[in-house]
């Protein structure tokens, strides 16, 4: 049973790149990444909203109030992870920035697991959680090295910037444990806590969005460019609840290392044939060899991490 969730979390974590473009045009097209990232939230939480009334799991939201609060707001994860690679993204560059996420999600999820954090069943420090966090951080090394500027945007005079990159990926996992905890809440209903994990993280993501337009730190969005946007552009949202879904779904059965790492694993190796043929109307970008040796010891450390 638990072997669906390989293939789940690498499909899983291939959404993203998916994600990743489908923001882009609808930032583009609305002329602010809070807006659109708030847009696509709200679509995520519409769609889970759905399925869970098709599902008929609609009647486990009754247990909501009697839930433990901070179980409910896993979804501010979203918000934080999403201002933190707009922050981020310039400063660091979007490789870089990508790199140090993967090493802050496989950090956070070793500690999860060897310790029994955040409600996680403790596994202790196993010899395949151990080698396989450390190729998959040596993976994640090669793939920011591998790529031209990749050394430039590591020096000290960003130290905080990189620290921010290694919280933001921190946090990713801990929301997968924080998930599942209120799914448990929820009497075991899945989509009822993704749908409120979703409203929430659009509530964060709205304030984040209200606090940068009464700042002027951000243009108004418009939503004239919406007209011309391809139809995939609304998929960002979709993808989103997919991922949220599958991960503190998989994370009590396979481990939050394992789960994490089959994701980040499936991310990396969609986004290298993003990157090579410009899918997504995202520019084209070679592949170099490195960076192909860094999403292949990704993939043998999560090997390592669930066969060990």
């Amino acid at each position: 049973m638990d072997m669906i969730f390989i293939p789940l979390s690498l499909a899983a974590g291939s959404l993203l790149a998916v994600q990743a473009g489908a923001n882009a045009q609808l930032a583009k097209a609305v002329g602010s990444p809070f807006a659109a990232t708030t847009l696509q939230l709200s679509v995520g939480a519409a769609v889970l909203a759905l399925v869970m009334l098709a599902t008929g799991t609609a009647a486990a939201l009754a247990a909501l109030p009697g839930a433990v609060w901070w179980h409910a707001a896993g979804g501010t994860a979203s918000a934080f992870y999403v201002v933190s690679t707009i922050l981020l993204f310039p400063r660091l560059g979007a490789v870089v920035s990508v790199g140090l996420f993967i090493a802050g999600q496989m950090l956070a999820s070793l500690a999860l697991d060897t310790f029994g954090l955040v409600g996680v069943a403790a596994s202790g420090l196993t010899t395949g959680a151990a080698a396989g966090t450390l190729s998959v951080l040596a993976g994640a090394a090669l793939i920011v090295f591998g790529q031209k500027g990749g050394t430039d945007a590591l020096s000290p005079s960003k130290l905080g910037w990189i620290g921010l990159a290694l919280v933001a990926g921190a946090v990713l996992p801990v929301q997968g444990a924080v998930n599942a905890l209120l799914r448990h809440d929820l009497g075991g209903a899945p989509f009822a806590a993704a749908a409120v994990s979703f409203v929430v993280a659009t509530l964060a993501m709205a304030a984040v969005l209200g606090v940068s337009l009464i700042r002027a730190a951000a243009r108004r969005p418009q939503l004239d460019g919406v007209k011309a946007m391809p139809w995939w552009g609304w998929l960002g949202g979709l993808a989103g609840a997919t991922y949220v879904t599958t991960v503190f779904t998989a994370i009590p059965v396979i481990g939050t290392a394992a789960a994490v790492g089959f994701t980040v694993a499936g991310q990396q190796v969609a986004s290298v044939f993003v990157d090579r043929f410009g899918w997504f109307r995202l520019p084209e970008r070679p592949v170099s060899p490195p960076r192909l040796a860094g999403v292949g010891l990704l993939l043998a450390g999560v090997v390592l991490i669930k066969a060990l």
